[in-house]
C-alpha cells in the first residue's frame, strides 16, 4: 500500500510523515473500525475555520449573515465532492465490497468526507499550518472567484420571503420522480404557489437543487407580473 500512498501524495500535493494517517483518511466505515470518521470530524471543523478566516479578511465590510452564506457556498457536500473529483480521489477510496458494488466511490457524501478526513489527517500529522496551506491550495480558485454577490439569499428563501410579504401561503414542493442509480440520480420537483397557474418543475442531481431551480422559476414569474 505504501507505493500507492506515495503516488497519492504527489497527486494531491500533500506530504505525510505518517502514511497510516493518509490511509485511514481514505478508509470508509464500511471497512471496519479503523475508518475516517474521526478524522473527518476534525477536518470539518478545521476547514470551516480556515474558510471563515479567509472570508473575514477578504470582505471586511461583510456582516455575519453574508459571511455565513459565503462560507456555505464553499463548505458543503457538493463543493467538497467536486474538489475530490479534481484530485481524482474516487479510485483511491478504501471501501467495503457492498459499498463498492453500490457505487460508493462516486457518492458525493463519501467523496466530501474523504477530503475533510485528509485535512484532519494533515492536522494530526503536521499541525494546523500544514492543514491550512493544503486547504488554501485546493480552494484557491473558488476563493479567488468569491464575491459579495454570491451571498444573495437562495431562491427558496427569497421566494418564501416574497410570498410572506404579500400575505400568500408558503410554496409547496413535490418530488415528481427520481431516476438513475444511487450515485447518479436525477430529481424532478414541482413547485406550486397560490396565484400561479403555470405548472413549474425542474430537474437536478439533488432534491435541494431541483427545488432551488423551481423556486427561481416561480420567483421570476411573480416578479414579472
Amino acid at each position: 500500500m505504501n507505493a500507492d500512498l506515495n503516488r497519492l501524495q504527489k497527486k494531491i500535493n500533500a506530504n505525510f510523515k505518517d502514511l497510516s494517517l493518509l490511509e485511514q483518511a481514505l478508509t470508509h466505515r464500511s471497512i471496519g473500525q479503523n475508518n475516517n470518521e474521526r478524522l473527518e470530524f476534525l477536518g470539518d471543523a478545521i476547514l470551516g475555520f480556515v474558510i471563515a478566516d479567509e472570508i473575514y479578511q477578504k470582505f471586511p465590510e461583510a456582516d455575519e449573515g453574508i459571511m455565513s452564506r459565503l462560507r456555505a457556498r464553499l463548505v458543503n457536500k457538493e463543493s467538497l465532492a467536486a474538489v475530490a473529483l479534481e484530485l481524482d480521489l474516487s479510485d483511491e477510496l478504501i471501501l467495503g465490497q457492498g459499498e463498492m458494488k453500490s457505487g460508493g466511490k462516486h457518492r458525493a457524501s463519501i467523496l466530501s468526507d474523504a477530503v475533510e478526513a485528509i485535512i484532519g489527517a494533515l492536522y494530526k500529522d503536521k499541525g494546523l499550518q500544514a492543514a491550512k496551506q493544503w486547504i488554501l491550495s485546493i480552494f484557491d480558485v473558488k476563493l479567488a472567484a468569491l464575491s459579495l454577490n454570491m451571498a444573495l439569499k437562495d431562491p427558496k428563501t427569497r421566494l418564501q420571503e416574497h410570498l410572506q410579504a404579500i400575505g400568500s401561503n408558503i410554496p409547496l414542493y413535490t418530488v415528481l420522480s427520481t431516476t438513475g442509480a444511487d450515485h447518479n440520480q436525477l430529481f424532478k420537483v414541482e413547485c406550486a404557489v397560490d396565484g400561479v397557474d403555470t405548472v413549474v418543475s425542474s430537474t437536478a442531481a439533488t432534491r435541494k437543487k431541483a427545488e432551488q431551480k423551481a423556486a427561481s422559476k416561480i420567483l421570476e414569474i411573480l416578479l414579472n407580473e
